[in-house]
């Protein structure tokens, strides 16, 4: 009769929905920059909003890959190995990892631009399995706008990014696409790890018209090389990521990386009260800011028209 009772017991224990004073969130990136760490603090402060906070109820695991694949895969088996309730990996890259260490463990992911293209999911609408989570493409035909507006003489754009993360592969073709609408040329430059993309950006002086940056996350952790670059040859830098501009790009338009942690910790909520993640819709996150650096791009020799700066969400002078 006890061993039939703690059967039951078990049984009961594996099928409700986490409650608050035993939930673990693990959490990884696939490195360490100002747009992904306010994607981590916005998971956590929807956490927090909810009821589980951190040295009462919650147990906020957090690794970054250091920019290292390879650690990537290590950090996904780990947190594989210690079951968590709800695995979060930021970027494509650590997304990827995680996916492929489990199964079972509900895995929200966030700061992907196209997880299809990455495999995670078959469907977005229908993502089944143990994966949900947001994706954060680009409005490229938007940038490119942006960049004409600013540019209005501008032929070509170049592209610096990592041939090697998928979401920036994704983001190169849909470039491509709205530039030759836009009568532009594209001009690629690959840096596969953070300690060349100061060179990547110098092979683009004299061939482009412009510097556009993707949410890639190789070149925006040594994103100061490219800018050194684009002062120095008074090439004007734009990113897809705001958390840059502060940093030296002229503009961006794009998300707010704490509000998009926000609406992925809202997704991670309705796991742990008992929602299949392979039943929630993939979104795209809501939102984007317009921020532009008059200081930036004073540098560049770019004066930014007044109709851009009157619909910026934020100036920085």
């Amino acid at each position: 009769m006890r061993s039939l009772l703690i059967a039951l017991a078990a049984t009961v224990a594996i099928s409700l929905p986490a409650r608050a004073d035993e939930v673990t969130v693990a959490v990884t990136a696939i490195v360490e920059h100002p747009a992904l760490d306010a994607a981590r603090d916005g998971v956590k402060e929807a956490l927090a909003a909810a009821g589980y906070k951190e040295g009462e109820n919650l147990k906020f695991i957090y690794e970054s890959a250091q920019g290292n694949p390879a650690t990537a895969a290590q950090i996904a088996r780990q947190f594989a190995g210690e079951a968590p309730n709800v695995i979060v990996p930021i970027s494509t890259p650590s997304a990827q990892a995680v996916v492929s260490s489990t199964r079972d463990i509900p895995v929200v992911f966030t700061a992907v631009s196209d997880p299809l293209g990455a495999q995670l999911v078959k469907d977005m609408e229908k993502p089944g399995g143990n994966v949900t989570g947001l994706s954060d493409m680009s409005p490229v035909a938007e940038h490119v706008a942006l960049i004409k507006e600013i540019l209005p003489n501008a032929k070509s754009i170049g592209y610096l990014y990592n041939s090697g993360e998928a979401n920036s592969v994704s983001l190169l073709a849909a470039l491509k696409a709205e530039a030759e609408k836009a009568g532009m040329t594209v001009v690629e430059s690959a840096a596969t790890k953070s300690a060349e993309v100061q060179g990547a950006a110098r092979a683009l002086v004299g061939r482009a018209d412009a510097i556009y940056v993707p949410t890639d996350n190789t070149i925006i952790s040594a994103l100061e090389g490219a800018v050194a670059v684009a002062e120095e040859s008074k090439l004007p830098l734009f990113t897809a990521d705001t958390d840059s501009v502060s940093r030296g790009s002229i503009a961006a338009l794009g998300f707010n990386y704490r509000d998009v942690g926000k609406q992925t910790g809202e997704v991670v909520v309705r796991i742990l009260k008992g929602e299949n993640p392979g039943d929630i819709p993939v979104k795209v996150a809501a939102g984007t800011d317009l921020v532009v650096n008059k200081a930036a791009a004073a540098k560049m020799d770019v004066t930014l028209p007044e109709s851009v700066l009157g619909r910026a969400t934020r100036v920085i002078e």
